[in-house]
């Protein structure tokens, strides 16, 4: 049998369908951001660039109203960072926690054998990568390479290189400063990059390889003294700093009969299982921040590389630098048993 609608009904039906096309088009969910605190994980000690870097980014968060939860830097430096490490991988399912990371990113699982790999997370962002100087005492007679390689030799074994823990970044370039030189040092660890600074500005150690920002105000005091950037070229920021010098002054350490190269991560990752709309929250969160002139500050004043990368770019630099870390802590003999 035909079932035929009735006209009222199929007028009432029809009216309704036009009014559902007239109206406007409702998101199918609203875009991610936190609802609670962030929890900013800091895989080092206090003073060193990672910690300024993570406590500058909560100021600028903070004073621009970049988002309305607080950003809370929490210190966790045990194990080499892997204290920091592990903790992020184990809150999947959190997007509340984010990790700046440095390279014990790749150092600290390749040295120690924990079960973490920067694969365990969500990677978020590049914000800069880290230049190393040689750093040593202003008192000191050498004011070349040459000068403190001689007087490193003259000490047959005694000359004191302080740095960031063992068999991490600081490390390795020692190591490679050996191999190149002949020089024999006593490494000495701390736990953060201003200890490192702190130790050579007291006359306890012959020299560091500090970051720019963790030397650079005993620099401008007069305590400090760079011979040499380990980077392929000089540093562009021509400002003066102190002695009527800027970073783009002191020469590269290839050039000065050191042959090494070497620049750190300072990146962004967030927990395992992250979604794309809480990965797009924080990248976008983080280009806001750069866009600050508290940012342009910290990168002038710490002489950064500004790289940025977000992505399947990211992810390729990252997992080459991965490779690159093995290559030279197998060649250093660092590499877990």
């Amino acid at each position: 049998m035909t079932r035929r609608l009735d006209k009222s009904v199929f007028i009432a039906v029809a009216a309704f369908g036009a009014t559902l096309a007239l109206a406007p088009a409702s998101p199918a969910s609203a875009a991610w951001e936190p609802t609670r605190p962030v929890e900013f994980i800091i895989p080092a000690g206090t003073g060193g660039g990672a910690d300024i870097m993570a406590r500058t980014i909560q100021g600028i968060v903070s004073k621009h109203n970049l988002m309305k939860q607080p950003v809370l830097p929490i210190n966790k430096s045990g194990g080499a960072g892997g204290e920091g490490f592990l903790d992020v991988k184990g809150s999947a399912g959190n997007p509340h926690k984010i990790i700046i990371t440095l390279s014990n990113l790749f150092t600290t699982p390749l040295a120690t054998g924990i079960p973490f790999n920067w694969k365990d997370l969500t990677p978020v962002a590049m914000l800069a990568l880290d230049e190393f100087v040689l750093w040593v005492n202003a008192e000191k007679p050498y004011k070349t390479v040459k000068e403190y390689i001689d007087a490193a030799k003259a000490a047959n074994g005694t000359f004191k290189m302080a740095g960031t823990g063992s068999k991490q970044e600081d490390q390795i370039i020692t190591e490679a400063i050996q191999k190149s030189t002949g020089v024999k040092f006593i490494y000495i660890p701390e736990k953060g990059g201003g200890a490192v600074a702190v130790q050579l500005v007291g006359g306890h150690v012959d020299s560091t390889v500090n970051n720019p920002n963790e030397a650079v105000s005993h620099w401008r005091g007069g305590k400090l003294r760079p011979l040499c950037v380990f980077d392929g070229k000089p540093m562009p920021y021509k400002d003066p700093i102190a002695e009527g010098k800027s970073w783009a002054d002191i020469p590269v350490c290839k050039s000065q009969g050191l042959n090494m190269e070497y620049l750190m991560l300072r990146g962004i990752f967030t927990t395992p299982g992250a979604t794309k709309d809480q990965v797009d929250f924080y990248i976008d969160l983080f280009k806001k921040v750069r866009a600050t002139p508290e940012w342009q500050d910290l990168m002038k004043n710490g002489a950064f590389n500004q790289s940025f990368m977000t992505g399947d770019e990211y992810v390729k630099w990252v997992a080459a630098a991965e490779k690159e870390h093995h290559e030279l802590m197998k060649a250093a003999g660092f590499l877990a048993k």
